[in-house]
């Protein structure tokens, strides 16, 4: 008979379960406001996986992009309940990084002309 702590480690992913690089980081966000942290403060935006962590948006950046990242943010947006007549639903809750590169790396060239 298995006791109660070894159910709830049965249950838990593996600690060293990493993400792909390509799934991590979905898409750049390109609105007024990332754009004026791109140039002012050397800040990238993007929307990225749920379940990524700051070490993982880091590698991702890092390895895909080919710049050097100085600090890592993250913040998580709820989905919104929408209607839509007598039916209701709600949109998918997702993430949001700013990534801040370090001096003297160059943005990514997909940004550039954004």
């Amino acid at each position: 008979m298995l006791r109660r702590a070894e159910l709830q480690f049965r249950d838990r992913q593996p600690r060293d379960l990493v993400m792909k690089l390509t799934d991590v980081i979905r898409r750049p966000l390109i609105t007024e406001k990332t754009t004026l942290l791109r140039e002012e403060e050397r800040t990238v935006v993007f929307e990225v996986a749920s379940g990524a962590t700051k070490v993982d948006i880091r590698r991702a950046v890092e390895k895909l992009l080919g710049s050097k990242v100085e600090t890592v943010r993250t913040s998580i947006f709820h989905g919104k309940f929408k209607r839509q007549g007598r039916f209701i639903g709600q949109r998918s809750d997702w993430k949001k990084a700013y990534v801040k590169l370090r001096d003297g790396e160059k943005m990514p060239d997909f940004l550039e002309g954004a």
